[in-house]
């Protein structure tokens, strides 16, 4: 096994030092409103379930996602919901521009966007760009 630094060995939450409490954590998932109403709701959670997943997944390094995984049942998860592909497409493409990382999940065979799932993050950092997503219905 090869003995690599983490590219996030330095990082941690803004306000946070070595020993204090780390700043409250939240994983955000945007699911496909017209998804939502068309697709089974089981089809639907488990659409969330895997990008909450392959995010996790994906920034398992980052110190933040290893801080909130280490929550247990105090891990707090917010979903919200996008109208349409289009607008989890954009919301993708901001998140991008703005260097915050996230997965979309495409189900397959059909190659549909259906969720994105950010990893871990202090809320602040991020909620400027979902404010305009309600939480799902």
């Amino acid at each position: 096994m090869r003995d690599h630094a983490s590219p996030y060995s330095s990082m941690a939450a803004p306000g946070t030092a070595a020993g204090a409490a780390t700043a409250a954590l939240v994983q955000y998932v945007v699911l496909r409103e017209d998804l939502a109403r068309s697709w089974s709701l089981g089809a639907v959670v488990a659409q969330g379930c895997h990008a909450a997943l392959a995010a996790a997944h994906a920034h398992w390094q980052h110190p933040d996602t290893r801080a909130y995984l280490s929550e247990g049942g105090a891990m707090r998860t917010v979903v919200l919901e996008a109208p349409d592909e289009a607008a989890l497409t954009a919301l993708a493409q901001t998140l991008q521009q703005h260097s915050i990382d996230h997965e979309v999940w495409t189900e397959q065979p059909e190659n549909i966007p259906s969720c994105l799932a950010l990893r871990p993050y202090p809320k602040d950092q991020v909620h400027p760009h979902l404010k305009k997503f309600k939480l799902l219905k």
